[in-house]
């Protein structure tokens, strides 16, 4: 069953109520309050421009726990070399602008619309939305966004401009939330990178039960 939000009512149909697609509801909108008792609630919007804002909880869920992430031989030699500098929080609004407008293999458009960039700069100045850099040369190649709870970090997109600057920038978040006493990295659903990177698939109900630890 897929519920009709009203813009004018903070609330959120219960995660088991989603459609076996993994949408939970259709509308509401972008303000900072509905989007933190979203992801609070095992929520996140996901739509493109021009379609109605959509919500998902889906089932199962892709994470990262921290033990199970994979760095490959080639890509230690990357570390090791040390030719990417990586920051945080020094320009999410760059960030999140490059994760919108990069080309992607098999993607006609971005979900990142104009709104949602704007909300999640406010997230992001409420100490809520976080980002990490790469940088080489003095240029921006690469960096990720997403969602602090404080005990599970929600990836939301991450981009690169040259080769191997995401998979850093995903390898030092997660040593960083590792470092931290985080629980897991929410990657939210299946694909091949994540999945190369050691991401899983785990049943909602088990993702729930980590969310619900906070």
């Amino acid at each position: 069953m897929i519920t009709l939000l009203n813009e004018h009512y903070l609330s959120f149909p219960d995660v088991d109520q989603a459609h076996e697609s993994g949408i939970l509801a259709l509308g509401g909108d972008l303000s900072p309050e509905r989007l933190v008792l979203a992801y609070n609630s095992g929520i996140f919007p996901w739509f493109e421009d021009g379609e109605p804002i959509t919500w998902w909880a889906p089932n199962p869920r892709m994470v990262l726990f921290f033990d199970n992430l994979i760095i490959s031989k080639s890509m230690r030699n990357v570390l090791n070399r040390g030719s990417f500098r990586i920051t945080m929080n020094t320009c999410f609004r760059e960030v999140i602008t490059n994760c919108q407008s990069i080309k992607r293999v098999g993607q006609n458009g971005t979900w990142i619309t104009d709104d949602m960039i704007e909300s999640y700069c406010t997230l992001h100045e409420m100490g809520i939305a976080k980002s990490f850099e790469v940088w080489q040369d003095g240029n921006l190649v690469g960096g990720l966004y997403g969602i602090d709870l404080g005990h599970i970090f929600c990836g939301e997109s991450m981009f690169s401009k040259v080769s191997n600057a995401s998979k850093v920038a995903f390898i030092y978040l997660s040593q960083y939330l590792q470092s931290m006493g985080y629980k897991l990295l929410d990657c939210q659903v299946y694909n091949d990178h994540l999945s190369s990177l050691g991401a899983i698939e785990i049943p909602r109900d088990v993702f729930m039960e980590y969310l619900l630890q906070g």
